[in-house]
């Protein structure tokens, strides 16, 4: 398994889904993890967890990424805690259905605030932490359907296929200072994000998938983790699809 002993990640959006598993998966393999999030509670609840569960110390932080400056300051504040920042997984995410003809201003304006601006808030904070030790890994949250497309995510969409040129993007600016960037753009995963979703449609969808399953929060960690570790020492710029063969 990755060996991430020693090593300094903050994850956003770890108190549930993708981002709690990741955050798990990054603490079993020995990673000091800060837990990033707007409810401070929560995010608190959840580092005292990963300390019992992985017996590694863990900690919490405020962040709101739709607030650039705030998001800035806090990775700044809790990379110097820490003397490091080796991992970001920028995870935090929101997900807003509608069709074409009924998305709203409000719903165009927090998918970008969100998905888009919060991303780039937090990859720019972290690099600025990252490039002066000259070493990092950076992991985006993309989607499949901002490679594929769907019928009724068409703003959702288009803020998680940006999130995957952000990854590229940066790869391309950061990779000469050491630090790696790479996107993970999930399938169809058994999370809450999912569950107002028809059971039909639903099903529809997993007979699309080669495997013919849903995906699990794990089974996207798992690829997260090992971007984050020396095994992929070597990529860099790259969207892994975590889908199941839902694209092939």
């Amino acid at each position: 398994m990755t060996d991430l002993s020693g090593r300094v990640a903050l994850v956003t959006g770890a108190t549930r889904g993708i981002g709690s598993a990741t955050a798990d998966a990054l603490a079993e393999a020995g990673a000091h993890v800060i837990v990033a999030g707007r409810d401070v509670d929560a995010s608190a609840a959840r580092a005292a967890k990963l300390t019992a569960d992985h017996g590694v110390t863990a900690d919490s932080i405020a962040l709101d990424v739709t607030d650039f400056a705030d998001t800035g300051r806090a990775i700044a504040a809790a990379a110097k805690r820490h003397g490091r920042l080796d991992v970001l997984v920028a995870n935090a995410g929101v997900l807003d259905d509608a069709l074409l003809g009924m998305i709203t201003p409000q719903s165009v304006d927090t998918l970008l605030s969100v998905n888009v601006a919060g991303t780039i808030a937090c990859v720019q904070a972290a690099a600025r932490a990252m490039t002066r030790r000259r070493s990092g890994s950076v992991i985006v949250l993309a989607s499949i359907v901002g490679e594929r497309g769907s019928v009724g995510q068409t703003a959702y969409a288009a803020s998680k296929s940006a999130v995957a040129t952000i990854a590229r993007s940066a790869a391309k600016e950061l990779g000469p200072r050491g630090v790696r960037v790479n996107a993970v753009a999930p399938g169809l995963i058994d999370t809450d994000m999912i569950a107002h979703l028809p059971t039909d449609l639903v099903a529809r969808r997993v007979d699309d998938t080669a495997l013919r399953r849903l995906g699990t929060p794990a089974d996207v960690a798992r690829v997260i983790r090992f971007l984050a570790g020396d095994e992929s020492a070597f990529v860099t710029g790259q969207v892994l699809g975590v889908d199941g063969g839902l694209v092939l």
